[in-house]
């Protein structure tokens, strides 16, 4: 039986993750999380409706550190690495960056040398961001290899895990690839991010702020993607990735956060109340638009498993009978 290790396992992405993997194989999932703030502590996993205690096995641990000798003695066989362990909230980069760079950068050499020891090692993911690029003029999509652009400290530090597992590929021949991801929703996100807020504010009445340009007259654009579409693409790229290749994982469909918020408010049945907001202005490292070419994966045969419309009216749905989800 294959064993995969997962950083972040617990996290908004790392569940679904896990998930994907409970559902489609019989592999032994081993679950690195520190249990930040983000991760809710293993309510994520628990409420997995697959969660098979069995198969999974959680090890607190923080990625900082040098994996110590114990976890290896439980992980080091693994055949899977997927890296998605990361500070990866853009405001609280610009607040203090200092734990993205030992989360992102310190981590992440620490899982490198950490799968330069796992003698069965068939790949290693390194889950990077759309914005490394930076933003996106209208019409613009970056293929893998663009130039980055990094416009915030989080940005930054993604880029610097990119160089450093390529490093790592190149001098240790780590079997790896990297993946690039635009905005991801889903069940379970913490409710600072997007899709929960402007749920919640609909639900409650409140004022949502839309990311705008400095006129406040356009609303700033996302290829959103569910993460159960990420992990599909995650896990088909275990098969058929090239060895230091990378590639963009990416929805379907841009939408403008405008957009996005009248259509959840539709699905909710509810007024929406907005105001464009110029975010950038006053905190540059907010970019308007991001986007990605996907030309490479379809190529290779993948497409969405589930489009952007159902995806995001199942999470909505699903959302409006847990209200605990999106809670502060």
């Amino acid at each position: 039986m294959k064993k995969i290790v997962i950083t972040g396992g617990a996290g908004f992405l790392g569940h679904h993750v896990v998930e994907y993997f409970l559902k489609n194989t019989n592999w032994k999932i081993c679950v690195l999380d520190k249990l930040t703030y983000a991760a809710r502590g293993l309510d994520r996993i628990r409420d997995i409706e697959v969660y098979d205690k069995d198969r999974i096995s959680f090890f607190s641990y923080d990625i900082t550190k040098p994996i110590s000798e114990g976890i290896y003695r439980e992980t080091g066989s693994a055949s899977y690495i997927i890296h998605l362990a990361a500070e990866s909230h853009v405001d609280n980069s610009i607040t203090d960056p200092t734990p993205f760079i030992m989360s992102n950068v310190v981590g992440t050499m620490n899982m490198l040398n950490f799968a330069r020891k796992c003698d069965n090692l068939k790949a290693f993911n390194y889950f990077s961001t759309d914005e490394v690029f930076g933003p996106a003029s209208e019409g613009q999509f970056y293929k893998e290899w663009d130039r980055y652009n990094s416009t915030n400290p989080y940005s930054a530090s993604k880029a610097a895990g990119e160089e450093l597992s390529l490093a790592w590929a190149n001098t240790y021949q780590i079997p790896l690839f990297i993946t690039h991801t635009m905005n991801i929703f889903g069940e379970r996100q913490h409710p600072e991010k997007y899709i929960p807020l402007c749920i919640r504010k609909i639900l409650k009445h409140g004022l949502i702020k839309i990311h705008s340009n400095e006129e406040k007259t356009k609303s700033g654009s996302r290829f959103y993607i569910h993460a159960r579409n990420v992990a599909d693409g995650i896990a088909f790229l275990l098969d058929n990735f090239e060895q230091r290749e990378k590639y963009n994982i990416v929805g379907e469909q841009e939408v403008t956060n405008l957009d996005l918020a009248k259509k959840i408010s539709k699905i909710i049945g509810k007024p929406l109340n907005y105001e464009m907001v110029d975010f950038h202005s006053s905190r540059p490292g907010h970019d308007l638009r991001y986007a990605l070419d996907g030309t490479r994966m379809a190529n290779l045969g993948w497409t969405p498993p589930m489009s952007f419309e159902k995806s995001l009216e199942k999470t909505i749905n699903w959302t409006l009978k847990r209200k605990e989800w999106i809670e502060l």
